[in-house]
């Protein structure tokens, strides 16, 4: 069981770590530069396109589920036209996302409150960077078509090449064109349509004999349609939710002055390297509690259940130990801007702790998607973000200041898991027995 775990999380943990450590090279430079305004605009610009991005979470997961069906009744024309069917969805939402771009920038920035100078540096990243929608859509459903062809190397190869050739390119326009924030973004695009590239040549290089002539029709059925975007409902409320707590974040830590917005977006990509590790193995626990639930063998969905917490709670614990001993060495690598670390280091405290507490509640998604129990998942994120997560922040905000949504987010994170513990001992475990 521990081989089989190993097998999917590796790949999927490498290919997830690969999008903090883009995030991470991007603030990284930005946090070398002589101000700390171009890390702000940077924050605020990433998040817009999180909250626009992960909303689009369920291109993956739904084009996972859908092609792994098909793909074990060894239906080869539905294989096909699963996979043109989610990339037409995909670039079509990434070509209204850019037709709106003017009505989504002002909106965005008129729920973010951040100093002048940042906006201005926000807009203009925004509008470089939302060229790439159509490229980055497609890719999701191509990253979730190879998944469900059980094929988890494809994608680590795209994230790999789409983020070194991301991270070349903002190194090179930035320190040798001297383009700064808007040399981030334009970065961003080429290397999105490179990898869209790279993707289309690894299907008709290994998967030719899937590929035969397109059939629109069935293609753009109907019922097809509408089974796609059903079982993608509660994924996607529930995501936009999870957005929405994360947005919140940045939004009120915009509310500070510029530099405590930047301490607290480095400390949040040191936030997201954990949850993205541990996604590799909440991926393995999805795809073997989906396989041996589908085969009736509930002693094994017991055993992925158990020996996925063991290792993602491991993980969790050994990057916990890295941030408490090294914790200033790594701020350093993000920003030398003194004042910066030193307002980082006051709530580097959440960051040590954030690991293991957050584990939990990733190990349950990936077993709760894996049992397509996505109704027991919005129902905890509804909770979770209503419930505990804003008032935690409003009740406490006028007496702890920042510590305020780093509490909240906290209390957020352990609810989610404590929520889903619930389901799992209550319900679900029950149906095991």
């Amino acid at each position: 069981m521990n081989k089989q775990i190993l097998r999917l999380a590796i790949p999927n943990i490498l290919s997830n770590l690969s999008i903090p450590l883009l995030s991470s090279v991007d603030t990284a430079v930005m946090g070398h530069l002589n101000s700390e305004v171009y890390l702000g605009a940077i924050a605020l610009g990433s998040m817009i396109f999180n909250f626009i991005y992960w909303g689009f979470g369920f291109l993956r997961m739904g084009t996972t589920g859908l092609t792994a069906q098909v793909f074990g009744s060894k239906n080869n024309s539905e294989i096909q036209n699963t996979l043109f069917r989610s990339v037409l969805i995909g670039v079509s939402l990434g070509f209204v996302l850019f037709f709106l771009q003017n009505i989504i920038a002002e909106i965005s920035f008129y729920l973010i409150k951040g100093s002048p100078e940042v906006e201005n540096y926000a807009s203009e990243y925004f509008h470089i960077r939302i060229f790439a929608a159509p490229a980055t859509l497609a890719m999701y459903s191509i990253h979730g078509w190879f998944l469900g062809m059980q094929n988890s190397k494809y994608p680590l190869y795209i994230s790999l090449f789409v983020n070194i050739l991301n991270i070349i390119l903002n190194l090179f326009f930035v320190y040798q064109l001297d383009m700064k924030v808007s040399g981030i973004a334009l970065g961003t695009v080429i290397s999105q349509y490179l990898g869209l590239i790279f993707s289309i040549i690894l299907i008709v290089k290994s998967y030719s004999n899937y590929l035969s002539k397109i059939n629109f029709r069935k293609i753009i059925d109907k019922e097809k349609l509408i089974r796609f975007f059903k079982v993608n409902t509660d994924i996607f409320i529930r995501t936009l939710l999870l957005i929405f707590a994360i947005s919140f974040f940045t939004a009120k830590s915009a509310e500070f002055d510029n530099v405590t917005l930047a301490a607290n977006f480095i400390l949040f990509q040191l936030w997201l390297i954990v949850s993205y590790g541990v996604d590799g193995f909440a991926f393995a626990a999805e795809s073997l509690v989906g396989k041996y639930i589908g085969a009736n063998e509930n002693s094994n969905v017991k055993k992925v259940i158990k020996f996925s917490f063991y290792w993602g709670i491991s993980l969790s614990a050994f990057l916990g130990v890295v941030y408490f001993f090294f914790e200033n060495e790594i701020l350093k690598i993000y920003t030398n801007q003194t004042e910066v670390i030193e307002t980082a280091m006051v709530f580097m405290i959440w960051i040590v702790f954030s690991p293991i507490i957050n584990s939990i509640s990733f190990i349950w998604d990936g077993i709760f998607i894996g049992a397509t129990k996505t109704r027991e998942m919005l129902i905890s994120m509804i909770m979770s973000v209503l419930v505990f997560f804003l008032p935690s922040y409003y009740i406490t905000k006028d007496v702890f200041g920042n510590h305020s949504i780093w509490f909240a987010l906290t209390i957020f994170m352990v609810m989610r898991g404590l929520t889903l513990s619930i389901f799992y001992f209550t319900k679900f475990k029950k149906q095991l027995n």
